[in-house]
């Protein structure tokens, strides 16, 4: 130490004698160090693996140099260097020992030369680095690693690893990479970045692993590889939150009321579970999905009149989507889907399907008052377009112009109603509403809905099965107001369903695409809230309580005992006495929220309700199949049914019983070919022309035969058809008449057997039969005792002037048909059939006397027999043809020679003159039925003389 310390203060000693010496560096007795920047210094660097110090620039002194000194600093230590003089002027610095960059990094101390005189030159800086070597691999904090997740969830980190280096420098002391060691195993779903986040690449489940186990190794800069470090992924057993107990099928008979579905259910809530310590709420609701695809519930398939009746709808409401059939020959063009079990749901192409609706029907003024309703089924158009119409109901001019009066139409997944005021309703320059817009999910979700606009001008209000609509943010339908319609004189208008007529064009646009049923219109009036809610009801559903049908039921509880009593209250019911058959879907949802706020989805249970086949009816038409009536019966008129019985049988077990709560819906009575309006005629014994339809059945007459409508007992439809009344005034132009009747349940659903009746005409035998000298029967004694009326009137009629009947030419291709006939079909009591007895004795007693004062008048003149009469008034082919039974006629259908050859023997017959079909009887022209009537009128008064001789 004193050794040093002498060294230092002759080091001090110097360098002041060399200060002193300063600025004659021309001496050349004292060392200098060669530096051009002296305040710089030398830079050196070593490896921690070397001992020689590159420094820069070289080391080298000026002047007599003998050794050169290194001056440690106080502040940095002792400097682990030394100076090594390689020649007089140059020097090598190297370490004494081996350096740590991990212990020691930067070294600074300064250098001077000696020389051989003990002078010292300047002194220099030096600032030595050491340089890193890679010596050390990365090490992992943990030894290892576990963590646990939750099955089916995808992590941003499941765990995280980290590693370290001991390096002292980036290049070799950062961690650079971290990675998965596969072995072999590429299967493992997880992937780790450089920051040593491990993620899982897809949802962990435990029944496929219960752990994965990783090796993780990391790298630093240099790609020094650490050793692998084990990563464990425990995949926790889920809480199988869900409901036990439930039956896979539940089986439903029809009639038997609301049946549980879930009596045995219990939920497992997962209390027990540390991620759920505590239960807040538990949410659950039960659905019931349609039994078919697109229908929405198991409705009545009773029609919309039978519904009107049902649900009180406002009877003067027109059912545009009728079964197509007697009465309504203009919707032959909608073809209704079959196999729906009767439910009259019509399908609307898009392109071709429409029907234009007469004004006998509805007329086309709906007034300021009115209501539209339907059934409606109704996707998205497959090209998207936004500005497609699709017309569900359109008025609209018949040509020259394109004007939509009203319509209910649908375009971007909005209803719109138009309703366009004419001309003559209000000023032409005020605005009024005109257009309504509702913005519905409904109407594009491909389900039935259905819906209904009541119109109170100006305020429209619309109903969304059977509810009114609201908006969900509260506001009202979009409402575009318009001019009235400019004047137009000469152009009538259009109805049609599912299109909208083009006048310019003569063709059909903006067809609708997707499915109707029950449109109905009430024009004048609207249709009240109760009965739309009843019309669009479901008769099938879930319920808590009894006579509630809901698609679907939500409950909600504290805890898991609360939600499970209510859950097995849920039952299924279905009101109707024959519900569809079939397979009914059930699905319960379930949540369960935490107390820390965690919220589980148990596992969806799926159920399913079969609707087993009720004891279907059956519906039989008995009576006698045949009737043979002469000509005074027909032209009078009598009954096509006259002991007809409608039964319906309904099966239980082995039993057959008949069912007389049971109702009916429809009968058809068909007559082919039609009836010829000129002489044939179908009615309603005792029943008005103009009368309503009383009770719940309504009747069509139309030359195709009868049609009966409306829910009602048996009983009442047995009596009904009991009284259609059949009449002909030329039954000589038949053989036989066929009836075909059916009648059927639930619209079509239950169908009757065919039952066939056929009246048949008894034609008059020849006049030299034997049998055909005297009367057969009442009906010829009455044509006898008319005939002498007749003939007395006629002689009485001799000495005034006559009048000569002008025959007007008649085509019976071109009569007008007589309108439909709604008959008074209340059944009347025994008082009134006995008062229509009595009076009907009484006019036959009336005849009976007028008969014989001809016949005793006929005595008393017996002169007159013999003389000739005098040319009378030509008689009306017809009444020519009507007459009595004895006449001998010639057939008018032979050729006019034949005829005119000469008059027929006497016992010829009496002319089997009746064409087999109305069309040769329509075939004869005016002129021959003159013709045929004058030779009739001769033979007849032949027919005359020989009756008067014989009767004297």
């Amino acid at each position: 130490m004193i050794v040093r310390f002498l060294s230092i203060l002759c080091f001090g000693v110097l360098v002041a004698s060399a200060h002193n010496g300063e600025g004659n560096n021309d001496n050349e007795d004292i060392p200098y160090l060669e530096l051009a920047e002296p305040d710089e210094g030398y830079h050196g660097l070593i490896r921690e693996n070397e001992t020689l110090v590159e420094v820069t620039p070289a080391i080298r002194a000026r002047g007599p140099l003998c050794s050169f000194l290194i001056l440690n600093n106080k502040h940095h230590g002792e400097a682990p260097f030394e100076i090594m003089v390689i020649d007089e002027n140059e020097a090598r610095l190297r370490v004494r020992y081996p350096l740590n960059c991990e212990k020691r990094r930067n070294y600074k101390f300064d250098i001077a030369a000696v020389g051989c005189d003990g002078s010292y030159s300047n002194t220099v800086p030096v600032h030595i680095t050491v340089t890193d070597v890679n010596e050390f691999a990365p090490v992992f904090s943990q030894a290892a690693y576990v963590r646990s997740v939750d099955e089916g969830k995808l992590y941003d980190e499941v765990v995280r690893v980290e590693a370290t280096d001991r390096d002292c420098t980036p290049r070799y002391g950062d961690v650079c990479k971290y990675e998965i060691l596969n072995d072999g195993d590429r299967s493992q779903p997880f992937t780790i970045d450089n920051e040593g986040v491990i993620r899982n690449t897809e949802p962990l489940e435990y029944d496929k692993s219960h752990n994965h186990i990783l090796s993780v190794t990391a790298y630093d800069c240099g790609m020094m590889q650490s050793a692998p470090v084990m990563v464990t992924i425990k995949v926790n057993k889920p809480c199988r939150a869900g409901w036990k107990g439930l039956a896979e099928r539940v089986d439903y008979a029809p009639g038997t009321g609301p049946l549980a579905l879930f009596p045995a259910a219990r939920l497992e809530a997962c209390s027990s579970d540390e991620r759920c310590p505590g239960v807040t709420r538990i949410q659950a609701a039960v659905t019931l999905q349609a039994s078919r695809a697109g229908v929405a519930c198991d409705r009545d398939t009773y029609t919309l009149h039978s519904q009107r009746t049902i649900c009180g709808l406002d009877s003067k409401t027109v059912d545009l989507l009728p079964s197509p059939g007697v009465g309504n020959e203009w919707a032959k063009s909608l073809k209704p889907d079959s196999g729906r079990d009767g439910e009259q749901m019509f399908e609307f192409d898009g392109e071709s399907t429409s029907a234009i609706v007469p004004e006998s029907i509805l007329k086309h003024s709906l007034g300021s008052t009115f209501s539209v309703s339907t059934w409606m089924r109704h996707a998205p158009p497959p090209d998207h377009d936004k500005h497609r119409k699709e017309h569900v109901l359109c008025l609209a001019d018949d040509h020259k112009m394109n004007r939509h009066h009203y319509a209910l139409f649908v375009r971007n997944c909005r209803l719109i109603l138009l309703l366009r005021r004419d001309f003559g309703e209000g000023d032409l320059n005020i605005f009024r509403p005109a257009e309504w817009r509702w913005k519905l999910p409904e109407v594009c979700d491909n389900e039935w809905h259905h819906y209904a606009v009541n119109v109170r001008f100006p305020n429209v209000e619309l109903f969304v099965d059977g509810e009114p609509y609201r908006s969900p943010d509260g506001k009202g339908p979009e409402v575009i107001d318009d001019w009235p319609l400019h004047p137009a004189h000469g152009v009538n208008t259009t109805l049609v369903v599912g299109a909208c007529w083009q006048g310019t064009e003569s063709d059909m646009k903006h067809h609708l695409r997707g499915w109707l049923a029950g449109l109905g219109v009430r024009a004048g009036g609207a249709q009240a809230a109760p009965a739309l809610r009843c019309a669009a009801r479901c008769r099938e559903g879930l319920s808590l309580a009894p006579d509630l049908y809901l698609r679907a039921v939500a409950v909600e509880g504290d805890g898991a005992a609360e939600v499970e009593t209510l859950v097995r209250r849920v039952a299924y019911g279905d009101a109707r006495a024959f519900p569809t058959p079939g397979r009914r879907n059930v699905h319960l949802a379930t949540t369960i929220t935490c107390d820390n706020g965690r919220v589980i989805k148990a596992r969806p249970a799926e159920s399913y309700v079969m609707v087993l086949a009720p004891q279907t009816p059956t519906i039989l038409l008995n009576g006698s199949s045949d009737a043979a009536r002469d000509y005074a019966h027909f032209r009078a008129g009598l009954p096509v049914f006259p002991d007809l019985r409608v039964q319906v049988l309904a099966r239980s077990g082995d039993n057959v019983r008949e069912a007389e709560s049971q109702k009916l819906d429809s009968c058809v009575v068909s007559v082919y070919p039609a009836l010829n309006p000129d002489h044939e005629s179908l009615s309603l014994r005792g029943a008005a022309p103009d009368a309503p339809p009383v009770g719940d059945v309504r009747a069509t007459l139309t030359r195709d035969g009868v049609s009966l409508s409306g829910a009602d007992s048996v009983h009442n439809y047995q009596q009904i058809l009991r009284e259609i009344e059949y009449s002909n005034k030329k039954p000589a132009y038949y053989l036989n008449r066929v009836f075909k009747l059916t009648c059927s349940e639930l619209n079509g659903r239950f169908t009757s057997n065919e039952y066939v009746q056929t009246l048949t005409v008894v034609h008059p035998r020849a006049a030299g039969d034997a049998h055909a000298q005297r009367p057969s029967g009442l009906a010829d004694k009455l044509d006898v005792a008319r005939d002498k009326a007749a003939e007395a009137a006629e002689a009485a009629a001799e000495l005034a002037p006559r009048a000569f009947a002008a025959h007007a030419l008649r085509s019976a291709h071109a009569a007008e048909l007589p309108a439909a006939r709604l008959l008074d079909l209340r059944p009347r009591d025994r008082a009134s059939n006995n008062v229509a007895v009595l009076m009907g004795a009484v006019c036959v007693g009336a005849v009976v006397v007028l008969a014989a004062l001809g016949v005793a008048r006929a005595r008393a003149r017996p002169g007159r027999a013999a003389r000739p009469r005098a040319p009378r008034a030509p008689h009306d082919g017809e009444m020519a043809w009507d007459d009595s039974a004895l006449t001998i006629t010639v057939n008018p259908m032979e050729e006019t020679p034949a005829r005119a050859a000469g008059p027929a023997p006497a016992d010829s017959s009496d002319g089997e003159s009746c064409s087999e079909s109305d069309s040769e009887h329509n075939d004869s022209s005016d002129e021959d039925e003159e013709v045929v009537a004058g030779k009739q009128h001769k033979y007849r008064n032949i027919s005359q003389l020989e009756w008067d001789n014989s009767t004297m």
